[in-house]
Parts: C-alpha cells; structure tokens; sequence
C-alpha cells in the first residue's frame, strides 16, 4: 500500500518540480521570486480548458493555453524590466505578490470561484506496471517532463553560449548590455518560457487535484518549497525536492490521521528548511 501510494504521488510530484523549476529558473535569470507563478499557470491551463469546451481540438487548445500563459508572464517581465529593473529583491517579490491577487481576483472573475471545470486527461491509461502497481502515463510524462527541466537549463547555462550570455545578464546586467547582449530580449524568452511551464505543470495535474481555479493557484507553495530545498541555485535538488513533496503527501493520505493534513506539508518544509538555513546565524550568536 505505502508503494502504492509514493507512485501515485509521483505525478504530484513530478508537477511541484516542474513549478519549483520554473520558479528557479526565474530567480536564476531574471532575479525575481515570483509568487504570481503558478496564478499565471493556471490563468494559461484554464484558457486551454475554455477554448476546450468551446469546440477546439485538444492538440490546438494545450498550445493556446501555453501561449496565454507565455505571453501573461512575458507581460509581467516587461513591467520588471521597465519599471524595477534596478529594484531590490523584497521589492521585486512585492510586485509579484501585488499581481498575483489580480490574478487569482481576476481569474475567478473569468473562470467562476465555486465551479471547478472539468480538465482533459488524456494520459490516464497506464504506461507500466510496477511491483504489481500501475504506473499512468501521467505520471511518466510529468516526471519525463520534470527530468528535461531540471537538465536542460543546467546544462544550456553551463555548455552553450546562450547560457553565457543568461549567466552574464543575471549576474550583470547593466554590465552585459553596455557590451552588447540584448538584455530585454533574453528576459522576455526566460519570463515567457517559465510561465508556460507553469501552465504546462498544471495542465498535466490539474485532473487529479482541485479543479477550481483558486486551488490551482496554491500550487506556488509547493513550487516555493521545492525552490527552497533546492536553495534558489541547484536544478538538481529542486526537482528532488518537488519529486520528494509528491511522495510525501502521496505517503500522508495512507495515514488516517494525517490525511487531512497533506496540504500543510509544503508550508511545513518551507519553515524546517527556514529554519535549517538560518541555525547557524541563530545558534553561533554569543551569549
């Protein structure tokens, strides 16, 4: 049973990492913890859902929805870069927690607060089977998707010229555009690439959670935990974290007790890994 339950929760898992990612890759490039993430994601997921119900084939509506949430956030990079380009961190994350609740306010305006829509969920099926457990396609794809996210931009920042002139714009920005590197438009493809990720991780694991808009949005709490495990810097612990969040709470729900408790879990391995980070200028004080 306890095998059983961790292998659901690699779906889960696998989304929190791809959102956790997203949210890296953003802070990585663009020096921007951005809260509005995931309100974002599911602002481009449920666009594909409504021109979904409204006749337009599945394989035509995912790429839609992607683009709404590519441009949305590509929107919200161009308010950075114009405005608080040369902002400080706190104020960057305040921006975006000021456009998340216009997000999330206008989402329900569009969408409905109280009347979940029913996503697609053509990956179902299932793809192997397991010690006897039944692995979907679902959980394959997401983790594949997960895995290609977490290596991907490692290694382009690391190996291509592309990511020195990523690395050089996140680090120096001011310095990279005065020898040439088009800063602007480098943000735009970083911003535009991180928010259809983010739908993309909704799209995937929106069938097997709430389906309502405001619960979509609460996914920016695993993603940040994810983050946080991974120390806003490494791709790889970031997906272990997201990938180990989906387990956990997959474990949780085999326990009587703590089943109505899986939705503290992130918040809960945000403050222990707060907390963690921060024992040593707490402890090392004198007395």
């Amino acid at each position: 049973m306890l095998v059983s339950a961790a292998i659901a929760g690699l779906a889960t898992g696998g989304a929190y990492a791809l959102m956790g990612l997203s949210t890296l890759l953003t802070y990585r490039l663009v020096a921007v913890v951005n809260f509005a993430q995931a309100a974002v994601g599911a602002f481009g997921a449920f666009a594909m859902v409504v021109l979904y119900e409204a006749g337009l084939p599945l394989p035509l509506a995912v790429p839609a929805g992607l683009a709404v949430a590519a441009l949305l956030h590509m929107g919200l990079g161009v308010v950075m870069v114009r405005w608080f380009a040369e902002a400080g961190e706190g104020v960057k994350a305040a921006v975006t927690i000021a456009v998340y609740t216009g997000l999330v306010a206008l989402g329900l305006r569009l969408f409905g607060a109280q009347h979940p829509r029913r996503f697609p969920s053509p990956f179902d099926g299932p793809a192997l089977t397991i010690g006897g457990v039944v692995v979907t396609w679902t959980a394959v794809l997401t983790m594949a998707l997960a895995v290609l996210f977490a290596v991907g931009p490692a290694l382009l920042l690391r190996h291509t010229r592309l990511g020195l002139l990523l690395r050089a714009m996140a680090e120096r920005p001011t310095t990279a555009e005065l020898i040439g590197v088009r800063v602007p438009r480098l943000s735009m493809v970083v911003w535009g690439s991180a928010g259809a990720a983010s739908a993309l991780a909704i799209m995937i694991v929106a069938p097997q959670l709430a389906s309502d808009f405001s619960s979509q949005t609460l996914l920016i709490t695993p993603a940040l935990a994810a983050a946080l495990i991974g120390g806003f810097s490494s791709f790889a612990w970031t997906f272990v974290g997201g990938v180990g969040l989906g387990v956990l709470q997959g474990l949780a729900s085999t326990v009587t007790q703590l089943q109505q408790y899986r939705g503290v879990l992130p918040f809960l391995v945000i403050l222990v890994v707060l907390v963690w980070t921060r024992r040593r200028d707490r402890w090392d004080e004198p007395a």
